[in-house]
């Protein structure tokens, strides 16, 4: 990846709170540019809920611009409706970037830690304390947009690695 200036949103999805990261990379220096959650209460419905996650990504992806877009892998759930719901969520996320183009590569939750953390087995605050270390932040960000800068940190260091190591898009 050239040294220029570049934006990477790192989305964290749930139905009822995703988290929303976009970083700024200018060479090896990273800095935040927004950081939050796109919050659904639970009184709200399903598609009223996807509605809001892509509205809102949408929003993002028009205000801030960015270049990339890395989301987090699915795992294995027990739950088949979780699953499910979960997987409804992704798909506005995806929507919502398709709309515009961008290319979205998805993490595994042990490959998004090990490039933050160094540690794959990494707990969650852990996590958070690295990223206020490396985006240089005063406080530890909500925890879903914690974990959303941590996805775009992580694919950050993806876009650094040789072309055949990287992350397939999706």
């Amino acid at each position: 990846m050239s040294k220029k200036k570049y934006r990477i949103l790192g989305i964290d999805t749930s139905l009822r709170s995703s988290g929303i990261g976009i970083i700024e990379a200018n060479g090896s220096t990273l800095s935040l540019i927004v950081c939050g959650r796109i919050y659904n209460r639970s009184t709200e419905l399903h598609s009223t809920c996807l509605k809001n996650i892509y509205n809102e990504i949408t929003n993002y992806i028009e205000k801030y611009k960015p270049n990339f877009v890395a989301i987090e892998g699915t795992f294995f759930y027990k739950n088949a409706k979780t699953a499910m719901i979960l997987g409804q969520a992704r798909g506005a996320a995806i929507s919502a970037c398709a709309q515009f183009n961008l290319p979205v590569v998805e993490h595994s939750p042990r490959t998004i830690k090990q490039a933050v953390t160094g540690n794959g087995s990494a707990q969650k605050d852990q996590v958070a304390k690295m990223i206020m270390h490396l985006l240089a932040l005063d406080s530890q960000p909500q925890e879903d947009a914690a974990d959303a800068l941590a996805i775009a940190v992580c694919h950050y260091h993806q876009l650094n690695l040789p072309e055949a190591l990287r992350s397939p898009m999706i």
